[in-house]
């Protein structure tokens, strides 16, 4: 079980916002791996003295190997209406990726088709319209570079299945670490250099703006990037 307090960005009656780490599970699969959900339920037991199980609702997803923020609803009532804001695309967020090339604009806006294989758990971004496609899109802007690597700022338009990493391969540009999008290495740590950054909505229960920002995870290269935004 990993320690959470340190990780914790927003917490109220209704919700509950962790900076998840590359590799960790928003919520259980056929792996059986312990969840960063199986650790807030864990966290909100001890801190609240709570006895028996724990609620914990889940209104929306992050792959396994991106790291950044999550949200968790502690009540019924914050489910029903989070998961709406997502489904709406009333939530605004944004992403931090470090890639291997830059796009040839510092920045714009990527339209794709993306299809989603089930098999392989992969989608393909196409330039048109395909059966059974759905449109995604994307902007982005080139933040920081280095020797060998990247900085992009994505804000997200549409919630595609993988849908940065198949846009940004579509265009021959691939997240450092990201083997299953053509990246030519892993990371140590198993991830991939997608980062959850930022998120904006309206509180669905109190009607008030969250705004919340997740620190990117520390390694080298992500420590480069972020002094290079922040001293800029």
């Amino acid at each position: 079980m990993t320690k959470l307090d340190d990780r914790i960005l927003y917490e109220d009656n209704h919700l509950i916002i962790v900076n998840k780490l590359p590799g960790e599970l928003v919520q259980g699969d056929d792996t059986g791996d312990r969840t960063l959900a199986d650790d807030v339920k864990y966290y909100l037991k001890e801190k609240y003295n709570k006895p028996g199980n724990v609620y914990l609702g889940i209104p929306h997803r992050l792959d396994r190997p991106t790291s950044g923020i999550v949200v968790y609803c502690k009540t019924d009532k914050a489910l029903s209406r989070m998961t709406a804001l997502f489904r709406t695309s009333d939530v605004k967020k944004t992403y931090w990726a470090i890639v291997d090339k830059a796009p040839e604009k510092k920045e714009g806006e990527l339209v794709h088709y993306i299809v989603r294989n089930a098999e392989t758990n992969k989608s393909i971004a196409n330039a048109k319209e395909r059966k059974g496609s759905k449109l995604a899109r994307l902007s982005y802007r080139t933040l920081a570079s280095s020797d060998n690597y990247h900085l992009l700022e994505i804000d997200l338009h549409t919630g595609r299945h993988h849908q940065i990493r198949a846009q940004l391969a579509a265009l021959g540009i691939h997240i450092k670490g990201d083997l299953k999008y053509g990246a030519q290495r892993s990371n140590p740590d198993g991830g991939i250099c997608l980062h959850a950054r930022h998120i904006t909505f309206m509180h669905p229960v109190r009607k008030e703006l969250v705004d919340v920002t997740a620190p990117p995870p520390h390694s080298t290269l992500w420590d480069y990037f972020a002094g290079q935004v922040s001293g800029s």
